[in-house]
């Protein structure tokens, strides 16, 4: 709304790069490279500038609208992506550390690092990785220990990084601390 602390809440486009850039702390991934916006689900493709000058896919973020009418925010609820998912543990899962999470990944030499996020602190509150994983629709998993309260919504991130932009690929999923 007018004189609202957080405008970009009203585009989906906004809210996915401003969720990747300032939550989850990949600067690099700066560009919207599509989206599908419905009136109240989106999916956001957002990646980054390659070298070459070819854009780079990074993850296509899963947003829903809260609420209705004109000022009606979007929120990130996931990912939605083919190349690397997060598909354990479910969106919304009460899990407690450490927490297996897994999924599957197709690329070629790729070295997954995971991390627990919480609301309203900059750092992770739970990291692991260095987890080597390729090929062609592979499963992967590991376990992440974190700290969390019972109750506390919790963002878990998987991401490929390194060659290129620090975030490369990502896949999150949200849950609560158990």
């Amino acid at each position: 709304a007018s004189g609202g602390h957080q405008p970009w809440l009203l585009d989906a486009d906004s809210t996915a790069l401003a969720f990747t850039q300032g939550y989850l702390g990949f600067s690099e991934i700066n560009k919207v490279a599509a989206h599908t916006i419905g009136g109240s689900d989106a999916r956001v493709t957002v990646g980054f500038t390659l070298p070459n000058g070819r854009m780079s896919s990074a993850a296509t973020v899963h947003l829903v609208k809260y609420g209705t009418g004109q000022n009606a925010p979007w929120e990130v609820v996931g990912t939605d992506d083919t190349t690397l998912t997060l598909d354990i543990p479910a969106y919304g899962t009460t899990v407690t550390s450490p927490v297996k999470i897994g999924g599957k990944i197709t690329g070629v030499d790729e070295n997954l690092r995971a991390e627990v996020r919480t609301l309203g602190t900059a750092a992770a509150v739970g990291s692991a990785g260095g987890v080597p994983a390729g090929g062609q629709a592979t499963p992967w998993s590991f376990t992440v220990p974190f700290s969390a309260s019972t109750g506390q919504v919790i963002t878990i991130v998987v991401h490929t990084g390194g060659h290129v932009a620090s975030g490369g690929r990502f896949a999150v999923t949200g849950g609560r601390g158990g």
